[in-house]
């Protein structure tokens, strides 16, 4: 089988790319990714000489560019998105070419031709915020708050018109929070590791106790991968890690495992729009696929750590990244 995987160069993208590589060793992937500031091919570099993995740099609402490589294909895998809440929030038309336009043309040129599958990686915040208690199912309605969301949601939308109206075999799987190595260290848990390595502040929303459930990226890829091969076409798959964490309460394993103070804790204004809480029931893909998360949340966070730990060059070069790209804005 042969994918076309937009996105891949980011954090759930280029994980996933190694978890098919090394899966199915006859497996081809493409990966177009625009390389935005999230975009890192240092996430690939131990793929980037098997011969059965190429790359191309491109944007995915480029409509003479995308057609030529989707002709290629047998599926289509879209990781490709602007992702950070607060981005959108300052600045929420990019979220719109990128997510919803640009999921529009993936859609028309996989139904031009023909390909046996369209899997659209969206995410558990496009059914809004919960209460105290209760879930999100796949039946839940869609009540996203922030840009970000709402153009996710959107996106959901546009796939399922093309499963609707012109039988595009297209599913949607909907993750909780991701975590693990390869994360940019700009949401919760790579940014609050980073600064600790370094003593700075971690900020801390609010009072701290929205609640998340995190998912270890490798048991999201798994999952996708169940999606790909078993997925019933139309359906929304919710992915889950059934481990629900107060950032607070994340924020201080953070700093307990690195053995660093409390007094870096810094509580900033909260959030505009900050769901209070998200859960996820993924009992369908547990009972129609037979997955299931493996990683339990006390060793993947040392996981994750440690490997921070180790890489310090990759945090550094994605640093310098980042501030060279706010020079030049």
């Amino acid at each position: 089988m042969k994918l076309l995987i937009t996105g891949g160069a980011g954090f759930i993208g280029s994980c996933f790319i190694r978890h098919i590589l090394n899966t199915y060793p006859d497996y081809r992937v493409i990966n177009l990714d625009i390389l935005g500031y999230a975009g890192n091919l240092d996430n690939l570099t131990d793929v980037e000489d098997n011969p059965n993995y190429s790359f191309v740099q491109g944007n995915i609402c480029d409509k003479k560019l995308v057609p030529q490589l989707m002709e290629e294909v047998d599926a289509c895998l879209n990781f490709a998105a602007e992702t950070h809440v607060d981005r959108s929030i300052t600045g929420p038309e990019i979220f719109v070419i990128s997510n919803v336009l640009g999921t529009q043309n993936l859609l028309s040129w996989a139904k031009e031709f023909k390909i046996q599958r369209y899997v659209q990686i969206s995410t558990d915040e496009v059914y809004g915020s919960l209460g105290k208690t209760g879930y999100f199912t796949e039946n839940t309605p869609l009540a996203p708050n922030s840009p970000y969301s709402a153009s996710k949601a959107s996106a959901d939308m546009m796939v399922r018109a093309y499963f609707e109206t012109y039988k595009l075999p297209a599913l949607i799987t909907r993750c909780s929070n991701n975590y693990g190595p390869y994360q940019y260290p700009e949401k919760l848990i790579p940014l609050f590791i980073t600064n600790v390595l370094q003593d700075r502040h971690v900020p801390v929303y609010g009072d701290g106790l929205n609640v998340r459930d995190w998912l270890y990226v490798y048991d999201h890829c798994r999952a996708i991968d169940a999606v790909l091969h078993k997925g019933r076409e139309g359906e929304v798959y919710n992915i889950g890690g059934n481990n629900e964490r107060t950032n607070l309460e994340i924020t201080e394993i953070i700093l307990n495992a690195l053995d660093k103070p409390k007094s870096l804790i810094k509580y900033v204004e909260d959030r505009l729009g900050h769901d209070r809480r998200y859960a996820i029931d993924s009992t369908k893909i547990q009972q129609e696929l037979g997955w299931q998360p493996e990683m339990q949340f006390e060793e993947g966070i040392k996981t994750t750590i440690d490997w921070y730990i180790n890489n310090p060059e990759w945090v550094r070069k994605l640093i310098s990244k980042k501030i060279a790209q706010e020079v030049r804005s």
